[in-house]
């Protein structure tokens, strides 16, 4: 059988067309056991986010700070005055529960910052070989707790992008769990809200996205031998009544698609405020970046925040 092929549509942009012509190489994981590839491949894989998003010429300041221990990067665009109760965006980065800390976590969280328009704070959160679940989650909760020390809930903003949506999601789930208030929003972009993969997309658009494959591998590595089906690694299967009003944004090439639109009708059926946004021929995390849907998904998701009290 000949393999299938996936023209650029004509209805998006350049920008997208030639994001969808591009082919990327196939990506092999090493065995469970050898602790020393996985590092090597984590290690390049930041160092490369970091060469491919730098944010030198960007008009956003990005600092570095701590909360008991936890390495965080305050992300603050240039013009944006700093106020006593001024809001902020606790932000979980993407990286398939494995990569994004580190530098890349430093250049993401400038670039999100610069998306919300607000101040960011972008959690540099532990991860497997080393620190599987559930420490990325334990130092979410950490991050969050101080963020209400210091602001009313309602000047609290938690978000993420794809396996950070999934920290972020569990994120509210545990707060909720252990009787802390909710935000004022959240913001899920492609989130990776089911390790089971069992969404109708993970066959539909195998192939079909050429930015993301199955993350089965990384899931196991990172769940440390819980099972993937507790909700606070696949918290679309989670009790989701009480969240905040969410926004989700997805695309019809995006491999998670079936994570955003089933964790949108979890939402709705759990009576929250949620609206979802899908992009024509929108591959996982959009198309770069640079392109006239990247820069509407940003102008939605600043509409949403604003809505919302980010203001």
């Amino acid at each position: 059988m000949n393999e299938r092929t996936f023209p650029a549509p004509s209805t998006v942009s350049e920008q997208a067309q030639a994001w969808l012509a591009a082919t990327r190489g196939e990506l092999t994981y090493p065995a469970f056991d050898d602790t020393g590839a996985w590092f090597e491949m984590v290690d390049e894989a930041n160092r490369s986010t970091a060469r491919r998003f730098p944010i030198a010429d960007l008009p956003v300041t990005v600092e570095n700070f701590e909360v008991d221990g936890i390495a965080l990067y305050a992300a603050r665009p240039h013009g944006l005055e700093e106020t006593p109760d001024e809001p902020v965006f606790l932000w979980m980065h993407p990286g398939a529960l494995l990569v994004g800390g580190g530098d890349a976590c430093r250049v993401t969280t400038g670039r999100a910052a610069l998306s919300a328009g607000m101040l960011t704070w972008g959690v540099d959160y532990r991860l497997p070989p080393l620190h599987p679940y559930p420490a990325a989650l334990d130092d979410a909760i950490a991050v969050y707790r101080r963020a209400l020390r210091d602001r009313d809930p309602s000047r609290v903003f938690v978000g993420g992008d794809s396996a950070g949506g999934n920290i972020a999601s569990a994120l509210l789930l545990r707060a909720k769990d252990t009787g802390l208030p909710m935000p004022a929003a959240l913001v899920l972009n492609t989130p990776q809200v089911d390790l089971t993969e069992a969404g109708d997309t993970f066959q539909t658009l195998a192939g079909v996205d050429n930015v993301l494959r199955s993350l089965r591998e990384p899931n196991e590595l990172y769940a440390g031998g819980a099972d993937l089906r507790d909700p606070y690694l696949s918290p679309v299967l989670g009790d989701l009544t009480g969240f905040p009003p969410t926004y989700l944004r997805s695309g019809t090439r995006d491999l998670f698609l079936s994570n955003t639109v089933r964790m949108h009708r979890a939402l709705r059926a759990a009576g929250v405020e949620a609206e979802l946004h899908v992009f024509e021929a929108m591959t996982h995390g959009g198309f770069g970046g640079d392109s006239p849907e990247d820069r509407e998904a940003t102008a939605e998701q600043r509409l949403f925040l604003a809505r919302h009290g980010a203001r």
